[in-house]
């Protein structure tokens, strides 16, 4: 339920608020069926593809039509011209496809390194903190407390870092449970304009 886990930027940020209003995702990304992310404009290719597309189709209507219009008999010794471009035309496209997807794969692949590195170093970081805490008895519970509301800071924090670099409408992410957190301390954070500084 929500009063385990609550949205980054649901309401005033207290268990009780979020009940009932949180969007916990229950699917994986790989299980998703939804066809929006390949048909929308913002991060996409398409429109600048297009700026290259349609004039190269209007100057092919262009040639077919001359084409047709002259014959062929006059164009064919142009054409031989037109092999010869069109041949250099696809070796140079075929080589700036290779390479412009060799870029692509690799800034992905390093975006993605980058991700795991800081998790693991965050992971790290809080198992080295939480290694050194007191074992004293009479500490017990105020281990605890320290140890819950840590642990609620470091997940705030990888999710604002996602939530930094996500290129996503909806960018809701799970956390868990701030309830032992300030309310207006939790306020603060949400609206505030660089929270993995905060």
């Amino acid at each position: 339920g929500c009063a385990d886990r609550c949205c980054w930027k649901c309401c005033p940020w207290s268990a009780q608020a979020c009940w009932g209003r949180c969007k916990i995702r229950t699917q994986s990304l790989i299980d998703s069926t939804e066809l929006a992310p390949l048909f929308r404009l913002r991060g996409s290719v398409i429109p600048k593809a297009m700026c290259w597309a349609i004039p190269s189709a209007a100057l092919s209507a262009v040639c077919q039509w001359h084409i047709e219009k002259w014959g062929v008999d006059e164009v064919t010794e142009s054409l031989t011209r037109v092999s010869q471009i069109w041949s250099s035309f696809t070796f140079i496209l075929g080589v700036l496809i290779v390479f412009r997807t060799n870029q692509a794969y690799a800034r992905f692949w390093e975006g993605a390194t980058l991700l795991q590195q800081v998790r693991g170093e965050w992971y790290n970081a809080s198992s080295s903190l939480l290694a050194f805490t007191s074992a004293k008895p009479e500490m017990k519970q105020e281990v605890r407390n320290f140890e819950r509301q840590f642990i609620c800071l470091m997940s705030m924090l990888y999710c604002a870092g996602l939530q930094t670099v996500a290129l996503v409408a909806d960018d809701k992410m799970e956390i868990i449970d701030n309830t032992s957190i300030d309310p207006k301390a939790l306020n603060f954070l949400r609206t505030g304009v660089d929270r993995c500084e905060v």
